[in-house]
């Protein structure tokens, strides 16, 4: 694909506007030496097209301390603590971060935030991406709907026609909705958004989870091919079942970290943007998505392995694992039936 298009900046610019983006603004251009060239370019001409004061800030990619290929984890190494880079991020209004990982969960992002400045996050996928999905200026209601909806219940449940039954315990998680907006100075936003979900607390997470063919393991953007069964003990996958390949891989990539911890539940939630499509990332090369529309597809069930700071938990091993055909429910409430959002969760028809 070209580096860039002018329809790409437009759908860059008309984002930029809905987290507030406005004539004579600081925006920091935040990327790394590895960051996807035309994301970058792209996100400078639309800040620049609105009247935005931009510059961009540039820092080298590290080299990574760890045996296999890390992906999709939200917490870019890249700034490395450096005081200057802190400094000019924080006293800008909005930071476009356009990092290969993101800055969601990285240790500098307290101080940035603490700054005022807002934060979007930019999902390292081809600008082709955001521009496709658009927008549904009703997305951020129905968010905000399924957020409140978890945030009351006590607890998850999860099942599937392939055998899935999972017990989440919600008191003592933190919640949250994706829309991919920011919410004023201190707020930090990943688009695109669309997502509802919860990091449990510790020892809350009970059952098994089967991954089906058709679902997909984000880490090595494949869609599963064969049945793996994972039984999930406080938190933990004790035993990872399958033949295939996919177990295989599975089984094989967590383990070349030497720690029990990425074999822990990270986050677990729902998709809300109809959007967003699960069979799209099988159109591009591997390298130019990272992923985030498959998070975000409706009714898709997201469950999550690795670092949890909610239940004291780090570790650079990670899976995202968006799931068909799931259902959800919050104490006895249904939101997601069989792969289909509730209607009161559903965009209006």
């Amino acid at each position: 694909m070209n580096d860039t298009e002018w329809r790409f900046v437009a759908a860059f610019a008309a984002h930029f506007q809905r987290c507030g983006l406005h004539e004579g603004e600081k925006v920091a251009i935040l990327s790394e030496s590895q960051s996807r060239g035309s994301l970058v370019t792209t996100a400078r001409l639309a800040a620049q097209s609105l009247g935005g004061r931009v510059f961009d800030l540039v820092v080298p990619t590290p080299p990574s301390a760890h045996p296999v290929p890390i992906r999709s984890t939200g917490a870019s190494q890249a700034i490395a603590h450096h005081d200057a880079v802190i400094a000019a991020l924080a006293s800008s209004d909005l930071v476009i971060d356009c990092t290969v990982e993101g800055l969601l969960h990285a240790p500098e992002l307290g101080r940035i935030l603490g700054g005022g400045a807002r934060v979007l996050m930019i999902s390292n996928e081809h600008p082709e991406v955001f521009d496709r999905l658009g927008w549904d200026p009703d997305l951020p209601r129905r968010v905000e709907h399924g957020h409140q909806l978890l945030k009351a219940a006590s607890t998850m449940r999860v099942t599937s026609a392939a055998g899935t039954d999972l017990t989440v315990r919600l008191a003592g998680g933190f919640s949250a909705g994706s829309t991919g907006l920011t919410a004023g100075p201190g707020s930090i936003a990943h688009w695109p958004g669309g997502l509802v979900l919860t990091f449990p607390a510790a020892h809350s997470v009970d059952g098994t989870v089967v991954l089906a063919p058709g679902d997909m393991n984000l880490t090595f953007n494949r869609l599963v091919e064969s049945p793996v069964t994972l039984h999930i003990v406080d938190d933990h996958i004790e035993e990872i079942a399958g033949n295939g390949v996919d177990a295989i891989l599975f089984r094989e990539y967590l383990s070349a970290f030497g720690d029990r911890e990425s074999l822990a539940t990270s986050h677990v939630g729902w998709g809300m943007n109809q959007f967003a499509r699960w069979d799209a990332a099988q159109l591009y090369d591997r390298r130019e998505t990272w992923g985030t529309e498959a998070r975000a597809w409706a009714g898709n069930f997201l469950y999550s392995t690795g670092a949890n700071e909610t239940a004291g938990r780090f570790t650079a091993g990670h899976f995202d694992l968006p799931m068909r055909g799931c259902t959800v429910r919050l104490d006895e409430r249904v939101v997601v039936a069989d792969g289909v959002l509730a209607p009161d969760l559903a965009p209006p028809a």
